[in-house]
């Protein structure tokens, strides 16, 4: 066998499948912004994690702060989506209102767990350059935040209660739920509770804290 036969033998053998490097690259993103922030991971960092040429990062994203926002900001903003669907769909007088708040924390709390790397990202994001947090889509994230003051505050008008700042409410729900996800080990060290007793606690803090607010006189 010629050595060019042996070279084109060699590259088709150790090829990646169609999609395997973008995939890759994802996974090691998602790993390393959750280990260290934004500013102090290189692309370099990243493709080497995901054991691939650098140059494929910019070939499939173009930079790392796109990397960042398809990695981190697109699932957060897709669940939002997804939940504002689910809602609009919601019939009051038909619907448990306690497993559809379940419903949303539950998937909320494994979202940021999985996605660490977007709440430690988001809290030192004054540290960004202008440009990086525009290409990054943090934009996207505050859109999300209000189609869920949207909710937050149609919720309360089903309940017959107001709120002058429904978009704080919304806000401090997910930083709740966010806080708990990322900062597990260091609430509770390695006796922390199951996912489902964190979840069921999140939901009661979430859902008779709203219902509780007294209503307007």
């Amino acid at each position: 066998m010629t050595t060019a036969k042996k070279a084109s033998t060699k590259s088709a053998a150790t090829r990646r499948p169609r999609g395997e490097p973008r995939r890759l690259l994802l996974d090691a993103a998602r790993d390393l912004f959750a280990r260290q922030d934004y500013r102090s991971t290189t692309t370099k960092e990243i493709a080497e994690t995901a054991g691939v040429a650098e140059h494929l990062l910019f070939r499939n994203f173009g930079s790392k702060a796109a990397l960042f926002r398809e990695a981190l900001v697109v699932p957060f903003a897709s669940f939002v989506d997804d939940f504002s669907n689910t809602w609009m769909s919601v019939i009051p007088e038909e619907t448990d209102e306690q497993q559809l708040a379940a419903q949303f924390v539950g998937r909320l709390y494994d979202l940021f767990v999985e996605h660490r790397g977007l709440v430690l990202t988001l809290w030192a994001s004054d540290s960004m350059s202008e440009e990086d947090l525009a290409e990054a889509g943090i934009a996207e994230i505050q859109r999300a935040l209000t189609v869920l003051s949207r909710i937050g505050a149609e919720g309360m008008d089903i309940r017959g209660m107001r709120s002058a700042r429904s978009d704080l409410v919304a806000r401090s729900t997910v930083a709740m739920i966010a806080g708990m996800a990322v900062f597990r080990s260091t609430f509770f060290g390695s006796t922390r509770p199951s996912r489902k007793a964190i979840v069921a606690e999140l939901t009661q803090a979430s859902l008779h804290g709203f219902l509780h607010r007294d209503s307007p006189g």
